[in-house]
């Protein structure tokens, strides 16, 4: 009711929730949101009186489809809040936040009921499969380029006809923060710290140590780490990376085969535009990808299981 009546709003007062890039997208797409917010109270409405019937939870799940879809973009947010810089869209963000909101309290409506027993214990530490830490091997692999090209930016080294003093000039000049901007001077990229810390969480969704805490946390060591804890950055980085990279692989692919032109933006020419954009494009859906796999296996792994 609450992402309905926020869609209504703004609708009527004709704000923009969509973007794209910095291009604000028609306000009548709000109507979508009361739509879906509207589907989705309907649903519930529908499960609180009669119960979670195959119908109910079948539009349980498109509703909760559809607002993970509108929830993209959030991880941007966060990341851009993070380094202290504004987002461009205030009312975005919130939509976004609140499409996330909504997505996580549909599917767990509309999963399966799973009542405790007295016997229930919490799962041990386990490793995944080999094919899913392969998987994840492929997704660290998959950012080693990136790193590069960031890296040699970082440095004042050239790369794609861009050199790194001319980088760190786009980046002040398209708004970077004096966060941002510090760790670029010091020979730092805020995008490769965040690859680093994302090919950590993809590690510990996958191997016995993300399980538990660490050694040299005192008060939680040798405990069990709640399985929200790395659920929801996985969920939230595998939403947004995964469609994101998958979809710019698509365009790059189209842009080599010369269906669409490819802007050459900061760049020389479109071709140093397009070896960055491949370069990009496939680490997030490679990544994206693993991620989606290492956050399955992680939630399957840690279920409660009987004592028996």
């Amino acid at each position: 009711m609450v992402y309905a009546g926020f869609g209504l709003a703004c609708a009527l007062s004709g704000t923009p929730l969509f973007y794209l890039g910095e291009a604000p997208g028609p306000s009548v797409l709000g109507w979508g949101v009361v739509m879906v917010g509207s589907l989705a109270a309907v649903a519930c409405g529908a499960v609180v009186r009669s119960g979670l019937r195959p119908v109910l939870r079948a539009l349980l799940w498109v509703a909760c489809g559809l607002a993970g879809l509108a929830a993209f973009g959030l991880l941007m947010d966060v990341i851009t809040l993070a380094f202290g810089q504004g987002v461009d869209s205030g009312v975005a963000a919130a939509h976004h936040a609140l499409a996330a909101a909504g997505a996580a309290l549909l599917a767990a409506t509309a999963g399966p009921v799973r009542r405790p027993s007295a016997g229930a214990v919490t799962a041990e530490p386990s490793a995944a499969s080999r094919p899913v830490q392969l998987t994840a091997g492929a997704g660290t692999v998959a950012f080693l380029p990136y790193t590069a090209m960031k890296l040699v930016w970082a440095s004042g080294g050239t790369f794609a006809g861009v050199a790194g003093e001319e980088m760190l000039a786009i980046s002040e000049h398209n708004g970077a923060s004096g966060i941002w901007l510090t760790l670029e001077s010091w020979g730092l990229d805020a995008t490769v710290l965040l690859a680093a810390l994302g090919v950590f969480l993809l590690w510990g969704l996958v191997r016995p140590w993300g399980q538990v805490f660490p050694r040299w946390t005192p008060w939680l060591r040798g405990r069990h780490v709640p399985r929200w804890l790395p659920l929801v950055p996985a969920f939230l980085g595998a939403a947004t990376l995964a469609p994101y990279g998958v979809f710019g692989v698509g365009y790059a692919t189209l842009a080599t085969a010369g269906v669409v032109t490819m802007r050459r933006g900061d760049f020389p020419s479109s071709n140093d535009a397009l070896l960055v954009v491949w370069i990009g494009m496939v680490a997030f859906a490679v990544y994206g990808i693993a991620l989606m796999v290492a956050t399955r296996s992680y939630w399957l792994r840690t279920r409660s299981v009987s004592a028996a």
